[in-house]
């Protein structure tokens, strides 16, 4: 059966040097991304949110107490002390995370996500797994492992390779 990497590699043989296989899994890798990328579009909007909300909520979540002090989540998701503010306080608004000071330190301000928060944050990953297991469900569990290890040689391979260039 025929895919659009197929027909992409199809346009450009012997046009372009390349190796046809690197282009196609580079290829394909792409375009599952963009599926991916789409599903999570989609779940957003169906939650209510906008994409960077759902960032701030998913840091949140990850942490045992669901806290984090507004600079470590500025780091973590790359923002500006003023952006990651002007998130926090429309995330506020909303009622989905609120600001705590600190008892020992009352200079210290903590982002705890709140129950109502907690619960937008579910209701997107329940709807992003069934957008990811409906991807990945093509492959039989012996398959997903075998994936899972080529994939995961390939990143290290290339965290390697960044890291190398890092230094």
């Amino acid at each position: 059966m025929e895919d659009s990497v197929d027909r992409h590699l199809a346009r450009w043989s012997g046009k372009a040097p390349y190796d046809e296989t690197v282009e196609a899994v580079i290829t394909r890798i792409q375009r599952l991304t963009k599926h991916v990328a789409n599903g999570k579009r989609r779940m957003v909007g169906q939650i209510g949110l906008q994409d960077f909300e759902f960032q701030t909520l998913h840091s949140l979540a990850a942490r045992d107490d669901h806290r984090a002090t507004p600079g470590e989540l500025a780091a973590e998701l790359l923002l500006s002390p003023a952006g990651m503010t002007g998130r926090l306080d429309a995330l506020e608004q909303a009622g989905l995370v609120r600001r705590i000071r600190g008892t020992a330190d009352r200079r210290r301000v903590d982002v705890e996500l709140t129950p109502a928060g907690h619960e937008k944050w579910m209701a997107g990953m329940q709807y992003q797994a069934v957008v990811e297991n409906e991807i990945v469900g093509a492959l039989d569990e012996r398959e997903r492992a075998r994936v899972n290890a080529l994939l995961k040689k390939m990143l290290l391979h290339a965290e390697a390779l960044a890291a190398a260039d890092a230094d």
